[in-house]
């Protein structure tokens, strides 16, 4: 499988799956547009449509898109998704022969109540519940939700690669520099970060034992962030202790 991150509206990615017979998949595809040109210029048939979770940047092409090619649309199980034809829930799995795939669904509130993940092929293709040293804001679920879904996700192998939903990276860097700015690793991705964006190059994908070592979200466990939490008055509580790390960054600029 070939992996394509593609830029779409102001900071989204839609990412593209294909294998070398032309086949392919497409994630939250939020401008038609985008993937017409993509499928095009590779030359490319398009077979299904995976979608995470209801917002418009995230689904906004897909009627679009099956229209123009009859493929099935799998999302989550909220009447918000009026585009999909398969519905999937947790614990379900998307299996597709062309291109030859299978996606185990995971559940993972907290951006929205219904928001999901699809993981195979080496890839967690996570919406917007995880970014590149960030999170989602919580705009439906509560921190003990969104702690949960990142903690689940935290299992995976540390070799998969995160696929999220924005090219946030940057900005989420400097918010997880101000609570662990003795991270090294953090510095060190940070450099890597600046390299790719002066030369115009996504962050992501990025394996989830490199954000395990640097995205403050997946580290309230940790010595450091718990350093960070008790500066504010939290002690041996981490979903209070997220939910303040999540409260900063709304509040960042």
């Amino acid at each position: 499988m070939h992996l394509v991150p593609l830029p779409a509206l102001a900071d989204n990615y839609i990412w593209l799956l294909h294998d070398d017979g032309g086949d392919a998949i497409v994630v939250d595809p939020g401008d038609a547009a985008v993937v017409e040109q993509a499928l095009a210029a590779r030359r490319l048939r398009l077979r299904a449509i995976l979608l995470t979770h209801h917002h418009h940047d995230h689904i906004g092409g897909a009627a679009e898109l099956r229209r123009q090619h009859a493929v099935p649309v799998y999302a989550p199980d909220d009447e918000r998704i009026g585009e999909a034809t398969v519905r999937i829930r947790d614990g379900d799995a998307v299996e597709l022969a062309s291109p030859r795939v299978h996606f185990d669904v995971i559940a993972i509130p907290g951006h929205t109540l219904s928001h999901v993940a699809y993981v195979g092929a080496g890839l967690l293709l996570c919406g917007d519940t995880l970014f590149s040293l960030g999170c989602g804001r919580l705009f439906e679920g509560s921190p003990a939700q969104m702690l949960a879904s990142l903690d689940r996700l935290s299992t995976l192998p540390g070799a998969t690669l995160v696929c999220g939903g924005h090219e946030y990276t940057e900005a989420n860097g400097r918010f997880a520099r101000t609570v662990e700015p003795g991270n090294p690793e953090l510095g060190w991705r940070l450099q890597e970060v600046a390299a790719l964006r002066a030369q115009r190059r996504p962050t992501l994908p990025v394996a989830l034992a490199g954000e395990l070592a640097t995205n403050p979200f997946l580290r309230v466990d940790t010595d450091e962030v718990a350093a960070w939490c008790r500066q504010r008055g939290i002690n041996n509580d981490r979903v209070a202790c997220f939910a303040a790390v999540r409260e900063a960054k709304d509040g960042f600029r």
